[in-house]
């Protein structure tokens, strides 16, 4: 259980460090749950439609969605969760290619991002970073997207 404790605790650190002023993301965290973190410093993110990542998945049932983004992505991706339709995030290192139609999000804007282990209303962790600095690869993510289409088509028939 420590070694839990100390790893939640390193990533915890490694997101707050993202921001020039980390104790200003740590006061955040505790004072509403969520604290905006620039992006470009330590990671950027690919904001992709729910509908999109639902189709990929092949489901919009929170854990058959979890479950598939984790096997496909195995890093960390945050839900928007003020509408129905609120997008994902999927966290990748800001020097990694991007080439897919979804918006990169990169230096000069600010995510709301949760504190691990403490889902907020807001926005919650659907993967959780599983070690600090263990990000997504977009090459998985152009992968898994690849099949939304071709699903939703077989769905229609």
């Amino acid at each position: 259980m420590g070694e839990i404790t100390a790893t939640a605790g390193a990533v915890t650190a490694w997101l707050a460090g993202a921001a020039p002023h980390p104790e200003a993301v740590w006061a955040e965290w505790e004072q509403h749950g969520v604290a905006l973190v620039p992006l470009g410093r330590r990671f950027d993110v690919i904001r992709v439609p729910a509908e999109r990542m639902h189709a990929a998945a092949g489901s919009d049932t929170p854990r058959i969605v979890a479950d598939a983004l984790e096997a496909w992505l195995a890093g960390p991706v945050l839900r928007d969760l003020r509408s129905s339709l609120g997008p994902y995030y999927v966290l990748i290192a800001p020097d990694a290619d991007w080439e897919g139609p979804e918006e990169r999000l990169s230096t000069n804007t600010y995510l709301g991002v949760p504190r691990p282990g403490h889902p907020t209303m807001l926005t919650r962790w659907i993967v959780e970073p599983p070690t600090p600095g263990h990000l997504c690869d977009p090459r998985h993510l152009r992968a898994l997207l690849s099949t939304a289409e071709p699903l939703r088509t077989v769905g229609q028939r």
